[in-house]
């Protein structure tokens, strides 16, 4: 059962769209009054059988994070993630940032943190499968630096982020910021539609989803566009449908995207039907199955068999 609530905020929600899995019901645990720590370890094994060539297995330690969140009082906290990626092979500072609580409403956050838009999070504690769509990196912000500011209500939520560039977390060139924007609405308990623009010079990426979560059974949709500084524009979707038997969950999913060059050819595309499987061993371990049927004029076509173990703490 892999269903997630996503909501705006929390302390540690302030840096992105909130997820919360009742699948893996871990949360975080105190050190001290003040400092806690959660985190999560991601492994899994994964077959590909391509199109004309060889298949391929791969398994292993994916990723392993640990957070650190230390509240100095009922309005100012701070959070340090660190995380180790096999594909990296090394620790890294993933995000940095203070949040300042102004008023029960308006939260102000600066540092390096996770940009608020898209329906697929980041993380693999926030999929309700084991791959993500592939075309994040088009269309999706990344972690960035800057200030943002958070208005939430039951209702209603806006945000606007001043960075370096949405997509860069890399990039300390204040001279030309980029920015985010995002407006979203929760008409019911179980109806969220939420809205984004980012910018950054010539390139702009618009992303917009809805979500319906009621009971056992979560139904999404997400469409996206991009223009980009090179020339070359784009376009994805998904749709997605969860539902949730106990500890046991179901997802199906079905994304389609293209990015075209200047010159009307195809510089990438995709699109796939994901099925997936997953079961609650505990509180803390979740595991996945997926299958996934991917076809691409760039990339190729392949069919890919994954199974994931995901310990939450």
């Amino acid at each position: 059962m892999r269903k997630f609530k996503r909501t705006a905020l929390s302390i540690a929600a302030a840096l992105a769209t909130v997820t919360a899995s009742p699948a893996v019901n871990a949360s975080d645990f105190s050190l001290t009054d003040s400092l806690s720590v959660t985190g999560f370890i991601d492994m899994s094994y994964v077959y590909t059988d391509a199109d004309g060539a060889s298949s391929t297995s791969t398994s292993g330690l994916d990723q392993f994070e640990i957070d650190l969140l230390y509240s100095f009082d009922d309005k100012l906290n701070a959070q340090v993630d660190l995380e180790y990626k096999d594909s990296k092979g090394a620790v890294a500072l993933e995000q940095a940032f203070f949040t300042y609580a102004v008023t029960d409403e308006f939260t102000f956050k600066a540092g390096r943190f996770l940009s608020y838009s898209g329906w697929e999070t980041e993380e693999p504690t926030g999929l309700f499968q084991y791959s993500g769509t592939g075309y994040a990196k088009h269309f999706y912000g990344y972690y960035q630096q800057g200030i943002s500011g958070l208005y939430s209500t039951d209702g209603f939520a806006a945000a606007l982020s001043i960075i370096n560039s949405p997509y860069s977390p890399t990039d300390t060139n204040s001279e030309k910021p980029g920015y985010e924007a995002m407006v979203a609405v929760m008409p019911t308990d179980a109806i969220t539609v939420k809205a984004f623009y980012l910018a950054d010079g010539d390139t702009n990426t618009t992303n917009v989803w809805g979500s319906y979560s009621a009971g056992d059974l979560t139904l999404a949709a997400e469409y996206n566009l991009g223009d980009y500084e090179d020339g070359s524009d784009g376009s994805g979707y998904l749709f997605m449908a969860n539902y949730a038997m106990g500890s046991a969950g179901i997802t199906v999913r079905y994304h389609d995207y293209e990015v075209e060059n200047a010159d009307g050819s195809t510089k990438d595309d995709g699109s796939a039907i994901t099925i997936s499987p997953s079961y609650a061993v505990s509180d803390n371990l979740l595991m996945v199955f997926e299958y996934r049927m991917d076809e691409s004029d760039v990339n190729g076509d392949s069919d890919t068999i994954a199974l994931e173990a995901l310990v939450s703490f």
